[in-house]
């Protein structure tokens, strides 16, 4: 149905098109008068008829975005658009009125003279007025002048001999000034990126004038031995003023601040807020929040207690739904996709079996939660990226981002971090006192008491206690919660979602989510075992296959493997197909790593790596301290050797070697001889017994000994004759 103000797009033989707004209609007379929105002519008479039978053939169009429509607050308008648009209307007011009269030609010229002579107006202003008035949909703020369409915004001036911008004062001292042209552009890019966008913040002023420093200055002097450049004088470069035009006209706001500040400081801070979850969720497993927090408490090591090893890093998932906790983890390791792939790991694991690997046993009702959720929200940048494309594409699960410190987005895990942080932090030691400021109070950190495995304890009993006893204050039930009579208890909501609304979870084999979500890394395959970080392993298939034969005798290679990063008992050798692995364990002289996570392990070998940096001293004095002695015994031989020194010759030397070692041997051979029940006499008298035989024995025996000292001394001078 055609009325007034309609635009009709009429699509023409050669073509052409053109677009007609209806100004009038007297359907009885089957007659309209309309006016071309894009020529400057004046309204001209169409048949009713004419325009029906052309939309019904399909040479004719209703539009029905008018490209003058637009939404205009009285408050916004300067007051010189508000002073033009109301003196045109003003001239015009009464004649708009004058329908269908004002239409006519001969009638519109006479009015339109008149008009003119009372506001002294020439009469084609006056017609003007009347056209704009009529095309722009008969409307007063048809007469607001266009100055959005003045300055050729977008439109880069080029640049020609004439000066552009204001005239200088004072031209015929400072000069005219030049042109910013192409080369000056790429001048000014050079040291933007050299002097600006650099760590050390310069300032955009210091960035100009060492530009001109660099590019700028043909001339040098000899200054106290130094080269100093001349800088041309201020007619001849660019100003300070083009130049920070030029850099705000261009700026980029993401190099910017990935230059000067950093690229998470961006990310943080400044990138574009394009994340968003606008989806709502209606059952379980429709959408899972997963955020992480630095705990308010410091831990030490399992290796050693005197050992303080920081905050730990809590990661949360929990069903929006029915604010269940469907997924923890308690690590070392800042946020990062390796946390955020343990949280999502446990959330669709078993968790009897992961509570009893902490030595807590519950049943499969305490904790039913071993599902994928359809969507998982997030706000840290974990889940952007390479890591997460398996979590995607393999596993169908819908990745919703949210701007960082837009915490009221993610309200459901922001609370749940606080209200934990409530229940726990009076009760255990060594948490974050910021109070503790003041000189000479005792430090919080030395309250340490609590290690990993103890407070992921602590944690899990919190989420056990969240699930099945924490009543939800604020939840609004749906009626259909009123009318079952659902308590408001993350289980209890849990269990009628599951049952009343449709399932949005999906059960996935543990194992294929864990291939999909472990971190990936290379290790080494030695004659030791696989090697990786720092720790060694093997399977049955590599022993049945002497990879580690093959390593000591043809050198080592590279492979692939995946790691749970809690517990380093495993590593796992992915197959080609993508669904078999290959599980390696942990050799046994490793046993100190056994049951420890990635971060314990690092902090281990880190800790042993300082203890061997600091005892380097020690041992090279040690050595030094050997290598003196040895020096000292070797120069005292040498010394006696030099005393004892015989003319002999030095073949004679030789040629006595074999005697000379038969005589050592001998000589040692009574030195080394052992004697049982040995006593020594030092300077006391003999006791001479009167026993006669006794006598007989003892001189006997003196007799043999001195006997054979004899026999062997005239064998030694018989061999050196």
């Amino acid at each position: 149905m055609i009325a007034v103000n309609t635009l009709i797009k009429w699509v023409q033989d050669n073509d052409k098109e053109s677009v007609e707004r209806i100004l009038w209609l007297d359907r009885q007379q089957n007659f309209a008068y309309v006016i071309n929105i894009y020529l400057n002519e004046s309204p001209f008479p169409r048949s009713i008829s004419d325009i029906e039978e052309g939309i019904k053939q399909g040479i004719a169009f209703i539009l029905e975005n008018d490209p003058f429509v637009k939404v205009v607050h009285e408050e916004e308008l300067s007051e010189k658009s508000r002073q033009i648009r109301d003196k045109a209307w003003e001239v015009i007011k009464e004649l708009v009125t004058l329908e269908p009269a004002i239409f006519d030609k001969k009638e519109r010229r006479e009015l339109v003279l008149k008009a003119s002579s009372i506001y002294q107006l020439h009469e084609k202003t006056v017609l003007n007025y009347l056209k704009r008035f009529w095309k722009r949909g008969k409307i007063k703020n048809a007469l607001l002048p266009d100055y959005y369409l003045c300055g050729g915004t977008g439109k880069e001036r080029r640049a020609g001999d004439k000066k552009r911008g204001r005239r200088r004062k004072n031209v015929e001292l400072i000069g005219e000034g030049i042109n910013v042209d192409e080369e000056i552009k790429r001048i000014f890019n050079i040291a933007v990126n050299k002097y600006y966008h650099t760590g050390t913040k310069k300032s955009l002023k210091l960035a100009y004038e060492l530009m001109r420093k660099e590019f700028f200055s043909d001339e040098f002097r000899i200054q106290n031995g130094i080269k100093v450049p001349i800088i041309k004088p201020v007619g001849d470069v660019p100003t300070y003023a083009q130049f920070r035009y030029w850099y705000y006209k261009n700026i980029n706001f993401k190099k910017k601040i990935t230059s000067r500040q950093s690229s998470k400081k961006y990310e943080q801070q400044h990138r574009p807020l394009l994340g968003n979850s606008t989806s709502e969720a209606i059952a379980p497993g429709s959408i899972y929040q997963i955020d992480a927090t630095v705990g308010d408490i410091y831990l030490v090591s399992r290796f050693n207690r005197n050992w303080i090893i920081g905050r730990p890093v809590i990661y949360g998932v929990i069903d929006v739904f029915s604010r269940m906790v469907v997924g923890i983890y308690v690590g070392l390791e800042g946020p990062s996709w390796i946390g955020a792939m343990m949280a999502l790991a446990n959330a669709a694991s078993d968790k009897v079996a992961f509570c009893r690997e902490y030595g807590i046993d519950i049943e499969e009702k305490d904790w039913p939660v071993h599902h994928l959720p359809e969507a998982i929200l997030a706000d840290r940048g974990e889940l952007e990226g390479k890591n997460v494309e398996n979590l995607i594409n393999a596993l169908h699960v819908k990745i919703q981002n949210t701007p960082p410190y837009r915490a009221d987005w993610k309200a459901v895990i922001e609370q749940h971090f606080r209200i934990t942080n409530l229940r726990v932090k009076p009760l255990l030691p060594g948490t974050v006192n910021p109070d503790v400021r003041e000189r000479g109070d005792r430090d919080y950190r030395l309250d340490a008491k609590l290690d990993i495995y103890q407070f992921t304890q602590i944690i899990i009993k919190c989420a056990l206690y969240h699930n099945n006893q924490y009543y939800l204050k604020n939840y609004d039930r749906e009626e259909m919660m009123v009318a079952d009579e659902v308590e408001c208890i993350p289980r209890e909501i849990w269990n009628w979602g599951i049952a009343n609304r449709a399932g949005r979870l999906r059960s996935v084999p543990e194992d294929i989510i864990k291939l999909n979500l472990m971190p990936s890394d290379t290790a080494t395959v030695t004659a030791k075992g696989i090697k990786f970080k720092g720790l060694y392993y093997a399977s049955q298939k590599t022993l049945k296959e002497r990879w580690f034969e093959k390593a000591r005798n043809k050198g080592t290679w590279k492979i692939d493997v995946s790691f749970d990063p809690r517990n380093m008992n495993f590593i796992y050798i992915k197959e080609q197909n993508g669904m078999d692995f290959e599980k390696c364990f942990l050799l046994e002289h490793q046993d100190r790593y056994k049951d420890k996570n990635f971060e314990e392990i690092q902090y281990l070998l880190e800790e042993e790596k300082l203890q061997l940096k600091l005892l380097e001293d020690k041992e090279l004095q040690a050595k030094v301290d050997l290598i003196t002695e040895i020096e000292s015994i070797t120069k005292e031989a040498e010394k006696s050797f030099k005393e004892e020194k015989s003319d002999e010759s030095d073949s004679k030397r030789k040629k006595g070697i074999r005697n000379n070692r038969r005589i050592e041997k001998m000589l040692n051979r009574e030195k080394e001889a052992f004697e049982l029940d040995k006593k020594d006499t030092g300077n006391k008298a003999e006791v001479i017994s009167f026993n006669r035989t006794e006598q007989k024995e003892q001189f006997d025996e003196n007799d043999a000994i001195d006997l054979l000292l004899r026999k062997q001394k005239e064998a030694l001078k018989k061999i050196h004759e």
